[in-house]
């Protein structure tokens, strides 16, 4: 019989990652799940694993800060970021990381598969016509004075010169339209 190829699926939301694990399964993989980076690090120490799928806000850690602790303990490891939370200055960050590919949410399983079996860029992708909106800029301009303070929110609140808990209210929101 042959061995299935394991998949790390890396959420804080459980019944995403009920739903998510049940569907991997049925696509011939057996499924680990963890809901924090510390269970990821405990299972990665346990197991070998082929491909993770990891979310980018993890409660109050940055999925971030997990990937190249995936790729030290196992290089060969394939990972894609998956967010609902998504900025440019964020993919690129899980890009150079060490992640394969970036998703927002939602996306099924097949879509994530596919992620993983896209090692190349497109070169006929697609340019926007349509400048992104004013609330898209803040957005991605807050997302990136975040990475740039190890998301600290206190200090990115004081770069960006508005109040604490004005930043936070607009990182609860989720990321406007392009």
């Amino acid at each position: 019989m042959k061995e299935l190829e394991v998949l790390l699926l890396v959420d804080d939301d459980p019944t995403l990652t009920q739903v998510m694990a049940r569907a991997f399964s049925r696509r011939g993989f057996e499924v680990l799940t963890a809901n924090n980076i510390q269970q990821a690090l405990d299972i990665i120490a346990q197991h070998k694993i082929k491909k993770a799928v990891v979310d980018l806000k993890l409660a109050h850690e940055s999925g971030l800060i997990l990937i190249p602790q995936l790729k030290d303990a196992q290089p060969d490891m394939q990972i894609v970021m998956l967010t609902g939370y998504s900025s440019i200055t964020t993919a690129v960050e899980a890009i150079k990381l060490g992640a394969m590919n970036y998703l927002c949410k939602p996306a099924d399983a097949d879509e994530i598969l596919q992620a993983f079996d896209k090692t190349e860029g497109d070169p006929e992708t697609d340019i926007q016509l349509q400048p992104p909106s004013v609330n898209r800029l803040e957005w991605e301009h807050i997302q990136k004075v975040l990475t740039e303070y190890d998301g600290n929110i206190s200090a990115t609140a004081r770069a960006l010169g508005m109040h604490r808990r004005t930043l936070q209210r607009k990182l609860q929101k989720k990321p406007v339209k392009q």
